[in-house]
């Protein structure tokens, strides 16, 4: 017992002195006052609302194998003979780049992992922001207080991709010198400013020598610098806006259901992380991703095959593949349409569309409220509808980015299947919008033969009359709210030809917008109002019970 107290005693003293010092720290920097609504602060239990928390541990990744390939890495565009380990790459002149990122590849101990762990992080880190973007887009998490947080997440997926483009433009080898000749034909087709502008990137004549050494001061130090400050605002709007949360018993607009940053979601979180990094790292191991050493060093006069960009450019080669050539002359200077439109106005025409839709969707609704709870895609067929239009569009660019290759594996004619993609690529998002609308539509009409009817047994049984009928069971409670509570908005009435033409615009959306619906219809209960019909009563905007 006195062996026992003995040493107890040493354990009471160091407790005590770690409670004195953090005591002291916190009479200095208030630590504790900041982390008691961090450590309270509660998170939404869905898997859906992990996406962005995995382009952030994606990101973490990024600058972790980034920070090591740096030490190894040099951007020099002098030309050198190689005399590595790679032997049939022996005695051939090239820039001392690709010579660099050989020697990583091959003579630096785990060189080649972490190349290839740094190229499918920064894969999956613009893929989780895309995901996590048409996430919040088909659930309507966009709208008001969180307009500012939306265009945040656009220019960070922007950023990314010209991240992205930036770093595998630096081992100056065939695939990545054939991309930049490409982005230099889209600054040329600038009207006026694209010659200057292009020989004042290049540093000359393509391919000039310090086109590399900018590209690996962007990639390493002004993007990553940019990224990491909108992803620290991202964060803080997110911790100051509260989170959206999916609609059930007991969520509204004024709570958040889930759990609580400490322990849960700490545990959660972390868990997330190692199984990213976990991933990622089996992804650098056992799947070969730019294999420099098989495209060779840049030669402005070679091209290589099967050259296309990553998935996350795609979309400009294909648009690019799919303009027809034209060329115009206005005012005595040359405008080549080819480049210009796929590249420059149709990107920018794009964005400039995301970055306006959250503060046209609240004009045409006419609801100014804050929102809270994400709405289900079926509930908003039109909202939903041209996001699958803008997938199905990105999706045929993406396939005519390639249709080189898709020519000769199926072995069809390339013409033919570029008429074939230019005819996708104009009927494809209309057909696609039309098609889920009604798949929006059907699904309402199926809640409400659920409220109705309840989910149907699998059994069937005989009437005493000798028909046969099959068993329903009610719907729980939770899942009958959830189909019942529906934030529907009701379309603006249509308005006079004396009425500004500003309002008849305003009118004419929202009916385009919320004319095609499926109205509830809920069984009530012997008193005239059943729950649910109290619940979506409660949800309507004010003047449309």
């Amino acid at each position: 017992m006195l062996l026992s107290r003995r040493r107890a005693r040493p354990r009471r003293q160091v407790a005590r002195a770690a409670t004195g010092a953090v005591l002291a720290a916190d009479a200095r920097l208030p630590l504790f006052d900041g982390l008691r609504g961090l450590v309270r602060k509660i998170f939404p239990d869905h898997w859906s609302f992990l996406l962005g928390e995995f382009a952030l541990y994606s990101f973490v990744l990024l600058l972790l194998t980034g920070t090591f390939l740096t030490f190894f890495f040099d951007p020099d565009m002098a030309e050198v003979v190689y005399h590595g380990s790679y032997q049939p790459l022996r005695g051939v002149r090239m820039s001392q780049a690709y010579a660099s990122t050989l020697d990583i590849s091959f003579e630096v101990r785990g060189g080649l992992l972490i190349r290839q762990v740094h190229h499918w992080a920064a894969l999956v880190f613009t893929a989780s922001i895309g995901v996590h973007l048409l996430r919040v887009f088909f659930t309507g998490a966009f709208r008001r207080p969180r307009e500012i947080n939306w265009m945040v997440g656009l220019t960070l997926f922007q950023l990314a991709l010209l991240e992205g483009f930036a770093g595998y433009s630096l081992p100056d080898d065939l695939l990545s010198g054939t991309g930049l000749r490409t982005a230099q034909g889209f600054v040329l087709s600038l009207p006026l400013v694209g010659s200057y502008l292009a020989f004042f990137l290049f540093g000359g004549e393509f391919p000039g020598e310090r086109i590399v050494p900018r590209l690996y001061a962007t990639h390493i130090l002004l993007l990553p610098g940019v990224l990491l400050g909108l992803l620290s605002l991202h964060l803080l709007l997110v911790f100051r806006l509260t989170h959206t949360q999916w609609n059930g018993p007991g969520r509204h607009n004024r709570n958040v259901v889930g759990k609580p940053m400490f322990p849960a979601f700490a545990i959660q979180t972390g868990g997330l992380t190692m199984m990213a990094f976990g991933l990622l790292t089996l992804l650098g191991a056992v799947g070969q991703i730019n294999p420099i050493w098989r495209y060779g060093p840049y030669r402005p006069d070679q091209a290589s095959t099967d050259a296309q960009p990553d998935w996350y450019m795609g979309f400009i080669e294909g648009a690019l593949r799919l303009m027809p050539g034209v060329e115009t002359r206005l005012w005595g200077h040359s405008v080549s349409w080819n480049p210009l439109l796929p590249a420059v106005v149709f990107p920018a025409a794009f964005f400039v569309a995301l970055y306006a839709y959250p503060f046209l969707e609240s004009w045409v609704t006419g609801d100014g409220g804050e929102q809270h709870l994400c709405d289900r895609p079926r509930n908003r067929p039109t909202r939903t509808g041209l996001g699958v239009a803008g997938v199905v569009f990105y999706a045929v660019l993406l396939l005519a980015g390639g249709q080189d290759v898709v020519a000769r594996t199926l072995d069809v004619s390339l013409v033919g299947l570029v008429v074939t993609l230019r005819a996708a690529v104009l009927v494809g998002p209309p057909l696609a919008f039309w098609l889920t609308k009604r798949l929006c539509l059907a699904l309402q009409a199926r809640d409400n033969e659920l409220l109705a009817k309840g989910r149907k047994s699998g059994f069937v049984r005989e009437t005493v009359e000798g028909a046969y009928v099959s068993d329903s069971h009610a719907l729980p409670a939770g899942r009958r709210y959830t189909l019942a509570v529906r934030n529907m908005p009701r379309p603006l009435p249509a308005l006079q030809r004396g009425a500004s033409r500003r309002a008849r615009l305003r009118s004419a959306l929202s009916r385009w917008y919320y004319r095609d619906r499926v109205e509830l219809s809920v069984p009530e209960h012997p008193d005239g109002e059943g729950p649910e019909r109290k619940a979506v009563t409660a949800r309507m905007p004010p003047g449309e019970e």
